[in-house]
């Protein structure tokens, strides 16, 4: 939980500002998860603190919908490729791969 708290202010993704009096807010809770090494022992844990975003309403509290998921058959395309011209691939886990990523947002504290 330090880890991913400390992560979300250096990158300074959000900062905390008053409430608005009479609006709803949309609350947050915290996922963990046991990261298991190929033994299947258990390497680290990990904490994300993530918005209930069945709480919103499409068009009131956003609207788009964000998934940052590849398609499996996209993967074999570009491992394909990268076959036939006999290059490496590598593999690497990002943290916090979103968190500085723009996110239009055309709602308002006044339409919620």
């Amino acid at each position: 939980m330090d880890e991913e708290i400390a992560s979300t202010e250096k990158n300074d993704t959000w900062k905390l500002v008053p409430w608005p009096r009479g609006k709803k807010l949309i609350g947050v809770k915290w996922i963990y998860k046991e990261k298991k090494n190929v033994k299947g022992e258990v390497e680290r844990y990990k904490g994300r603190l993530v918005a209930k975003g069945y709480s919103q309403k499409h068009e009131i509290n956003y609207d788009e919908v964000f998934a940052p998921d590849a398609r499996l058959k996209t993967i074999q395309l570009i491992i394909a490729i990268i076959a036939q011209h006999k290059w490496r691939i590598y593999q690497m886990n990002v943290k916090s791969t979103f968190q500085r990523a723009f996110l239009r947002r055309r709602s308002t504290w006044s339409n919620l």
